[in-house]
């Protein structure tokens, strides 16, 4: 995947390239490599579960800065907040969307939400492009004035951290290209927009068909901030897999078609979960509680684009949790 995402920008900025189709497809292989890293390399890292070893972890988790991202703004929104509270509206903030998407049956419904199905895809494109520009920023500000960034002096210095990756990240995704090769600004800008676009799609499909589907419920805790159901039984209740069975896809997303495994043990490696999916399945049943899983991506992805439409269309009822 490292290969995948930093062979095609080092032809495109050393090689003497002058085909816009094979300008445009390099770049896109690009994107399918960034995409990989993302779930297959830093995911595992930033859990702690891509080695044994914490100082190769903390180096591979580098590599979503080296994608535009930033580690320790991921490791509060998705290691913390998600994986604390799955699909709980206002506070897993990967279900809190702006106000033209609605991904829980909780949050606040608009007109545009009508037409989301239709339009969430282009969206899902442009997350990516949103996050190595300001959502890092954005988020690592929110992080702070809730209390999960210790103090003002480690937020300014995170600040600092993340623009500074963020230059080397666009010196040599965009920066370089643009000086280097003998295209037009503007079309060097929309190749690296289309290489985010594929990136943004890939990875959104992945984690949305995962949570954002009809049989996961969305819990809500009682006054006092409490759940009903013990953690690991709340990840049950809110996750699915899909195309568990697929050697080829697992190894293309990192394991993560295996997601209710990896919310119940996201400090095993992505390599085991295919290996203890059916012990835990199996366990589910013994104890009458849910396992959710769909036979291939286009069915979760099907499942996912009802799930848009319901959501934009009807005020659900709040789910009720298993007991």
């Amino acid at each position: 995947m490292l290969l995948l995402f930093f062979t095609p920008l080092g032809i495109i900025i050393f090689s003497p390239i002058t085909s816009i189709p094979l300008f445009f497809a390099l770049y896109i292989l690009s994107g399918l490599g960034m995409a990989g890293i993302g779930m297959g390399i830093m995911h595992d890292a930033i859990h702690g579960s891509y080695s044994k070893n914490k100082t190769i972890n903390k180096l591979m988790g580098y590599t979503i800065n080296l994608i535009g991202a930033n580690d320790k703004v991921w490791r509060l929104q998705h290691n913390v907040l998600h994986h604390s509270f799955t699909n709980i509206d206002e506070h897993d903030d990967d279900i809190n969307a702006p106000f033209f998407l609605r991904f829980s049956p909780h949050a606040k419904k608009n007109k545009l939400h009508k037409y989301q199905h239709y339009y969430a895809w282009f969206f899902y494109g442009l997350s990516t492009i949103s996050w190595v520009t300001s959502k890092d920023f954005v988020r690592y500000t929110r992080y702070y004035k809730m209390g999960l960034v210790k103090n003002r002096k480690t937020y300014r210095k995170g600040i600092l951290k993340i623009i500074g990756w963020k230059a080397l990240y666009y010196s040599f995704a965009l920066v370089l290209p643009i000086l280097l090769t003998p295209f037009s600004p503007w079309l060097v800008v929309v190749a690296f927009l289309a290489m985010h676009f594929v990136t943004g799609l890939s990875i959104s499909l992945v984690f949305q068909t995962a949570h954002v589907t009809p049989d996961a419920s969305f819990p809500l805790p009682d006054k006092d901030g409490n759940l009903d159901s013990a953690r690991l039984v709340h990840q049950l209740q809110t996750t699915s897999n899909f195309a568990s069975k697929s050697p080829v896809l697992s190894w293309m997303v990192g394991g993560l078609t295996n997601q209710i495994e990896h919310h119940l043990f996201p400090n095993i490696s992505h390599v085991h979960y295919r290996k203890i999916a059916p012990i835990v399945k199996q366990t589910a049943e013994e104890f009458g509680l849910p396992y959710y899983t769909n036979g291939s991506f286009i069915t979760a992805i099907f499942k996912h684009f009802k799930m848009l439409r319901d959501l934009g269309r009807m005020e659900l009822e709040p789910i009720p949790i298993n007991q």
